[in-house]
């Protein structure tokens, strides 16, 4: 598998990050409606596998699928534009505004609740046989989910809400470092592999992310759980989003882009090595067929 060094690695995330700005309102909201239905599709084979094997890390080993699909489609999901679109500004990209960066956050959190929200009332008829019978055990199981994680946090009062920011934090830390490390390969196999690890791990510790509970908590909502829309957004939506932002800019993008992609610090870091009679090949051009192959592409290869 091929391996691409850090410093063209922050050049991809750059990249991506300016392009997605560039994409029209229609492109935008329909990469970010699949992407969700995707992802979300994932997470209800995953909460089906947990409570009918009674394996919940069964459950996470499978959850990736619906991740690697959507990105290998070119999907958008809210946690990568948290991460990628600063970077871009950052860099001063053409393009690259802050309006233009919270105009595709917008319109990506749009797409994405669009998207969830679908297979979130599909997957309460198939549950419920078109609302005509009582919640199947899986949709049982997604109904508890919802109230532990609303009613359950609010039961703690700040510590609860800080736990559940917590969480959000955490859940984008994993997921942009697959985002990332998918980055880092030029193989399927090798995006993949980036990808599956930590996904499976996130989904598995019970972290928080923004575009699962688009599908899990109006499922849960649908099939009669005992939290209200209110809960829901105050007791987890609004917070995770924050925590996501947080976690895959500060512990992500941010680390990245000052220790290998920031100009002062490529200077410092070519001036010492040329010092020492070192060239610095981390910051060296890509090869001529390289370029091609991406001009063809017309858009960078980081879409998440």
């Amino acid at each position: 598998m091929s391996y691409i060094k850090p410093a063209e690695l922050v050049d991809r995330m750059v990249d991506a990050g300016a392009h997605k700005m560039q994409l029209s309102a229609r492109d935008t909201l329909i990469r970010a409606f699949m992407g969700a239905a995707l992802l979300t599709m994932g997470a209800a084979f995953a909460v089906t596998v947990s409570a009918q094997t009674g394996q919940p890390l069964l459950g996470a080993v499978l959850f990736p699928v619906g991740f690697v699909i959507l990105y290998l489609f070119g999907y958008d999901l809210l946690t990568g534009v948290f991460t990628l679109g600063p970077l871009a500004v950052m860099a001063r990209r053409p393009g690259a505004t802050l309006p233009a960066m919270l105009r595709n956050w917008g319109l990506v959190f749009l797409g994405n609740f669009g998207g969830a929200f679908l297979v979130a009332v599909l997957m309460a008829v198939y549950f419920t046989y078109g609302f005509s019978a009582d919640p199947s055990p899986v949709g049982h199981a997604i109904g508890e989910i919802g109230h532990a994680r609303t009613i359950g946090y609010a039961d703690h009062g700040a510590a609860g809400m800080l736990t559940l920011f917590i969480r959000g934090v955490l859940c984008n830390w994993l997921v942009s470092t697959g985002v990332v490390l998918a980055l880092a390969s030029e193989s399927t196999t090798g995006k993949i592999l980036g990808m599956w690890l930590p996904i499976m791990l996130f989904f598995y510790m019970g972290f928080e992310h923004s575009v699962v509970n688009m599908f899990l908590f109006p499922s849960g909502l649908l099939l009669g759980a005992d939290f209200t829309l209110w809960d829901y957004l105050i007791w987890n939506e609004i917070p995770t989003v924050l925590g996501n932002l947080i976690g895959g800019l500060l512990l992500v993008g941010l680390p990245l882009y000052i220790t290998h992609g920031h100009p002062r610090m490529r200077a410092v870091r070519t001036t010492a090595l040329r010092r020492r009679g070192i060239v610095d090949t981390s910051v060296a051009p890509r090869t001529a067929a390289a370029a091609d192959e991406r001009e063809r592409e017309h858009e960078p290869v980081a879409v998440l």
